[in-house]
């Protein structure tokens, strides 16, 4: 039986990121933004008392696009979320699997958000953190690693949020996974990411040796194709077998738009470096758009979705719509990322083929990276888009004990090459040995004297008003 277990406490902190480069997708430019930290105690029926933590950033205009919201009104409806989630989380009472908690919890967060003008992708972000950090918790009270942890179903996920599956179908994908080794890095090239030259896609300092590249799109198919035909000759100069994925951000406005896109793919010899290496298209047009534009004849090609994986339901009704593949991202939920790494595994046992991502908006050295990076390695992503490494310069701010700290515990992920301790990519991979610590994927926790509160938000509704 998975261990049950019960809050003590919840406790979210702040610290600001500043960006070594202006990082642009969809409509926004993100030259700054503050990274959250959560901890929370637990006590463990028959174990005592474990501390855990969490981490990622507080990212602008990804989970609330809303045009007439400023990015920091949007970092706002993530503060918020936060503050409901824990209210929530604290009410209940009693031990619970780890699981059953957030199952309970989830639903009515989606519904208390909503009542506050916070989208479901946004109000999921408040129990996503707050579950990453009561697993950490758990894990080491329990003395045992993720990975192992996992596999036993430690928090006892079940079907009780995905009637598609069955409690069997999860238990025996857990009890199956064989954690990765290593997982390659997949290079973000922004929107206002140089092409050419130093700094560009071919500079293998920039690059870090990746094989795997992830291209921003405008939503202007005839920008679009100028730009990636620019970036195919840099691929082509690289010299060695790469691949490509591409990721729209919800900008293209509609079927037509895209359609012009894939005759442009499929026809225009400029681009055949980037067709010949394509591996999916991500989040072609706005999450409401999408639940209503079945694919059809545009599925030449396989496409995911990332923005409007918002609930449980939505892969079964994406493939419904003609979608082969969905992202995970701890961000928006660990076990909604292991239900649909059951769900593709069960529907490609039937022929055709469904997959599961990895597409990192929100992680930074140290806690953000190392769990996610463990989850994708679990659920057996093979690359994932890796951007903080090249957007944010290294740690940041994080202060030079608590760098140094992750850097000892975790010596194959960090390393100082002369420019400050930094994420290590290994011939573009990125090692998860160090992962297997006691706890969620880390032998370390922030320095909680060094972190600020949680800024207490404003109300989207009054911004709405």
């Amino acid at each position: 039986m998975p261990p049950r277990l019960k809050l003590r406490d919840i406790a979210f902190f702040e610290r600001p990121v500043q960006f070594a480069r202006p990082f642009r997708f969809g409509a926004v430019t993100i030259n700054a933004t503050p990274q959250l930290f959560a901890r929370v105690e637990i006590e463990v029926e028959g174990r005592g008392l474990a501390v855990g933590a969490s981490a990622e950033l507080l990212v602008p205009k990804w989970f609330d696009k809303r045009p007439e919201l400023s990015p920091a009104q949007t970092v706002d409806g993530l503060r918020r979320s936060l503050e409901i989630a824990r209210g929530l989380y604290l009410a209940r009472t009693g031990f619970q699997t780890a699981f059953d908690l957030h199952a309970s919890c989830i639903g009515v967060q989606v519904a208390a958000c909503a009542k506050e003008n916070i989208p479901t992708l946004a109000a999921a972000y408040g129990p996503a953190e707050i579950d990453k950090a009561i697993l950490d918790a758990l894990l080491r009270a329990a003395e045992t690693d993720f990975f192992n942890g996992m596999t036993g179903n430690i928090a006892g996920i079940d079907a009780q949020l995905s009637p598609d599956l069955k409690d069997a179908d999860l238990t025996i994908f857990l009890a199956g996974r064989k954690p990765l080794p290593r997982v390659a890095v997949r290079h973000t090239v922004g929107l206002d990411d140089p092409i050419e030259g130093e700094g560009g896609v071919a500079d293998g300092h920039e690059n870090a040796g990746a094989r795997y590249f992830k291209l921003k799109l405008s939503g202007d198919p005839a920008s679009d194709a100028a730009r990636l035909a620019r970036i195919g000759k840099e691929l082509d100069a690289l010299g060695r077998d790469t691949k490509v994925t591409l990721d729209a951000n919800e900008q293209y406005a509609d079927l037509a738009a895209l359609q012009a896109l894939m005759d442009r793919l499929d026809h225009d010899t400029a681009l055949r470096p980037i067709a010949s290496r394509l591996l999916y298209i991500e989040q072609p047009m706005p999450r409401d758009i999408i639940r209503q534009s079945p694919l059809g004849s545009v599925a030449t090609r396989d496409f995911i979705i990332d923005e409007a994986d918002d609930s449980y339901d939505a892969f079964p009704a994406a493939r419904a719509l003609g979608y082969r593949g969905i992202s995970s991202k701890s961000c928006k939920g660990l076990y909604k990322s292991i239900v649909n790494a059951t769900r593709a595994a069960k529907w490609s046992a039937g022929g055709e083929t469904f997959f599961i991502t990895g597409e990192d908006l929100t992680c930074q050295a140290g806690l953000a990276v190392q769990q996610d990076l463990a989850l994708g390695a679990f659920i057996g992503v093979t690359h994932a888009e890796r951007n903080g490494h090249h957007y944010v310069d290294g740690f940041g701010e994080t202060p030079a004990g608590e760098v140094q700290a992750f850097a000892a515990a975790h010596p194959d992920l960090y390393a100082d090459a002369g420019q400050g301790i930094r994420l290590n990519i290994h011939n573009g991979d990125l090692l998860t040995g160090s992962l297997h610590a006691v706890g969620f994927a880390t032998s370390v926790h922030p320095d909680w004297s060094a972190l600020r509160p949680l800024e207490q938000p404003g109300s989207l509704q009054e911004y709405l008003a």
